[in-house]
């Protein structure tokens, strides 16, 4: 590769890590094209998936600012630049895997925080935003009723009360 074309590569490499809200890496050794086709299909919207060579994406890491990465850059490397929801992401390459065990989950970064592979398992086996947001909606739900169940009550005791002792009055005259 001509430096000129390794230049290119890094600058492309560097935008992508500073565009990537995280960054998860894979070993793809085995794959076919058409396989690594499918992951990209199942990543779109999500994340970018590229083939890189380790040297050129350390050195691009590093001028981005991203640490750690320098152990998990060994062997075949492909990187999945996040930029929509990472437990999506994670969630796309850990069902590519089931169905495509040459795929191995290296780890990756978050928000500056390096993950194990067993770290990007874990965030695929989170919820999605839609469904923890409509969690926190029922919740939030649930202690206003509880809160207006109890703003009532005194209300509806009083009226209870009342209703006895006109009743007791009634049976007394």
């Amino acid at each position: 590769m001509a430096r000129t074309d390794k230049s290119a590569a890094i600058a492309e490499l560097k935008e992508n890590f500073e565009n990537s809200s995280a960054v998860l890496l894979t070993e793809y050794r085995g794959l076919t094209v058409e396989q690594l086709k499918t992951l990209r299909r199942s990543l779109a919207g999500n994340a970018e998936y590229k083939v890189a060579k380790n040297t050129l994406a350390n050195i691009a890491a590093n001028q981005a600012g991203v640490e750690g990465l320098s152990d998990l850059l060994s062997g075949p490397t492909a990187i999945a630049f996040v930029t929509g929801e990472v437990s999506d992401a994670a969630k796309a390459i850990r069902d590519f895997a089931k169905d495509n065990p040459a795929l191995i989950v290296k780890g990756g970064v978050l928000e500056g925080s390096v993950l194990s592979s067993d770290d990007v398992k874990k965030l695929a086996d989170l919820e999605s935003r839609e469904v923890l947001l409509a969690k926190t909606a029922g919740v939030l739900k649930a202690a206003l009723y509880q809160a207006a169940y109890v703003f009532q009550a005194p209300v509806s005791k009083a009226v209870r009360t009342i209703d006895a002792l006109r009743a007791k009055e009634e049976a007394a005259a």
